[in-house]
């Protein structure tokens, strides 16, 4: 069997499945946030009573991030949903935006976009937070009402995103519905050379397959190339899984793995035990490609969807717009590579910088780079910076969401995940996807280029 396979068979409690098969699976963990939450609480109660309790508090996880930081009413209305739902359940792991937990929600726009307006539980983007916060182990099942949920995959577990009702229904039962999906095969070997990050991977390998290439199949990342991937590079690959229409992406464990892990569980105070699954010799794949890391090159995915691949040194696209955020481009080594190329140097565009988390944030404002901290460089070069982390314009949103296209015809290079037309606000705008450092080399020169340039400079 593949990952995939073993992972579902043994949550189905069988010996062995195969892809087409249609078995019921036990959940391990049910994300969801402000957006889906609302509803899936709303199925809940609709299908199983006013009064109905959940079927494990401690498997669910709720995580407001999406439009948060936003006068609009009604989504400020959202999270005060979740907390009032949160405390009829007694459910202890909801990462609330503010301290009382008999409070309303309330973005003071007054304060302005750059400053700090959450409280000491708020934990961010949820794919981003779910690892931070110990709750992706391997071996387990991990369903989210949101399409990157797959990111989690990067932990040896299946994580996929589902619907409000199956969410709804995954909260009273604890089961869900599966149909195995097929396995593609990414066998990655080499290694990443300067100025190649783990977005141009996904990027290449979508390029290869198409937006929808891997519809209802399972991406399952491995080979010796992976050794040389850090946990921050398998999260933004496996995220990037549902942009080739992926029903998940999923990475072997090793040792970096549990590494990871042991420490988020053990910090957080979250289960600790968990058992990964192994490949074995009987996998079937339906696809299989290798991708030789040290031969790729810096890539842009063009207007209008993922797959539209290019390298970056045969464009010369000019921009009005840069902006790094989102689960997969929003963490610290993301922001980090970002600063490689900006340091001492200035952006010539409007450019947006929203970091994940919380956690992330700090990581930003407390680490030097020679005598300044990797914030202070950015901001220096002319980033407009903010600490309320979370999706912001990486999904439109309300119209006064930090960093969203609200002219028509602009053409913005983004490290967010998604480009379809009207994803970051203007329908008429163009977003072209590409690495932090690809963001940044072409913020500097305010049209698309090739980050390379700027290494070693």
């Amino acid at each position: 069997m593949t990952l995939t396979e073993k992972l579902l068979a043994r949550a189905a409690g069988k010996s062995s499945v195969q892809a087409g098969d249609n078995i019921w699976v036990n959940a391990d963990v049910l994300m969801t946030h402000d957006v889906c939450g609302p509803g899936t609480i709303g199925v809940f109660k609709r299908e199983f009573g006013k009064d109905a309790k959940v079927w494990d508090k401690n498997k669910i996880v709720i995580i407001p991030d999406h439009y948060i930081f936003t006068a609009d009413s009604k989504s400020n209305r959202n999270v005060d949903i979740l907390r009032d739902f949160v405390k009829e359940q007694d459910i202890p792991y909801f990462y609330d935006v503010i301290d009382d937990p008999n409070g309303h929600w309330h973005f003071d726009p007054s304060k302005g976009m750059l400053n700090k307006q959450y409280g000491s539980r708020y934990a961010g983007v949820c794919h981003t937070a779910l690892p931070q916060k110990g709750h992706t182990r391997p071996g387990e099942i991990l369903f989210g009402t949101d399409s990157h949920t797959c990111m989690a995959g990067a932990f040896n577990l299946f994580a996929t995103g589902i619907g409000n009702t199956d969410a709804g229904f995954v909260m009273g039962t604890g089961k869900l519905l599966i149909k195995v999906p097929e396995t593609m095969h990414f066998r990655l070997e080499g290694k990443l050379q300067p100025g190649v990050m783990a977005k141009d991977v996904i990027l290449h390998c979508i390029g290869e397959i198409g937006f929808d290439g891997a519809t209802y199949r399972a991406m399952q990342f491995d080979g010796d190339g992976v050794k040389h991937l850090s946990i921050d590079d398998r999260m933004t690959i496996a995220n990037m899984a549902i942009e080739a229409g992926g029903k998940n992406g999923v990475f072997e464990f090793d040792s970096r793995t549990q590494e990871y892990v042991d420490a988020r569980t053990q910090t957080n105070g979250t289960k600790r035990n968990y058992t990964p699954v192994e490949r074995d010799a009987s996998e079937k794949f339906v696809y299989e490609l290798v991708v030789n890391l040290d031969k790729l090159e810096p890539t842009v995915a063009c207007h209008p969807d993922p797959g539209q691949r290019k390298k970056a040194k045969d464009m010369d696209v000019k921009l009005d717009r840069a902006y790094v955020g989102s689960c997969t481009g929003g963490k610290t080594s993301d922001f980090v590579e970002f600063a490689r190329i900006l340091r001492g140097r200035h952006v010539t565009i409007d450019t947006f910088g929203v970091p994940a988390t919380p956690e992330i944030v700090r990581d930003l404002q407390t680490t030097y780079w020679g005598n300044e901290t990797v914030w202070q460089i950015l901001v220096g070069a002319g980033v407009q910076m903010t600490e309320n982390a979370g999706c912001a314009a990486c999904l439109g949103g309300p119209v006064d969401t930090f960093g969203r296209i609200n002219k028509a015809g602009i053409k913005c290079i983004s490290a967010t995940n998604r480009n379809f037309p009207g994803r970051m606000g203007d329908k008429e705008s163009q977003v072209f996807l590409a690495s932090p450092m690809t963001v940044a080399a072409s913020a500097i020169a305010g049209k698309i280029v090739d980050p390379r340039e700027y290494l070693g400079n």
